[in-house]
This record gives C-alpha cells, sequence and structure tokens, in this order.
C-alpha cells in the first residue's frame, strides 16, 4: 500500500466520527467487539456495527468470527495498523 492510499484512507477514517470512535478503540483493545465499543463511546451498537462493517470493506479490521452471527470478534489487519500509525498522536 502506497504513503498516498494510507492518506486516503486516513481521510475516509476522520470523514466520519464513528469510524474514528473505532479505530481509537483499536489503538485501545487487540480484539473489540460492536457492543464493547457502542457502550464506552455512549452510542448505538447498530452505528458501531455499521462503522465495523464500513471499516472491513477497506481492508482496515478483519472478522476473526465470521461464522457467528453476534458478538463477532475484530481485529486490526497490517494496512489498519499503518492508519492507525497516521493517526495516532494527531487525531487519537
Amino acid at each position: 500500500m502506497t504513503e498516498n492510499s494510507i492518506d486516503e484512507l486516513v481521510n475516509w477514517v476522520i470523514s466520519v466520527d464513528r469510524r474514528l470512535i473505532l479505530m481509537d478503540s483499536m489503538k485501545r483493545h487487540t480484539f473489540v467487539r460492536a457492543s464493547n465499543i457502542a457502550h464506552e463511546a455512549s452510542r448505538s451498537t447498530q452505528n458501531i456495527s455499521h462503522a465495523l462493517k464500513e471499516l472491513e470493506s477497506k481492508g482496515l479490521i478483519q472478522c476473526l468470527t465470521p461464522d457467528k452471527t453476534t458478538w463477532k470478534k475484530y481485529t486490526l489487519t497490517s494496512e489498519g495498523k499503518k492508519v492507525l500509525e497516521k493517526l495516532d498522536g494527531t487525531y487519537l
């Protein structure tokens, strides 16, 4: 992944606050669940689930329990870690 595409992904993340909330949670936790982030951020589980799907579609996170329909666990991909490094200190 090029530096420009990382910068584009950073801009994409910061353009919607639920994505930034999710990346902040990923910074503090190795694995996350929608319900845990929703509770921490005082957001609806549906709002956070939407952000999880958005980040997963961009390749920034991956689901570790894809066969489950609830209580799915997510973690950062290598691309997600690069984006998080760019966000850290400036936006998080």
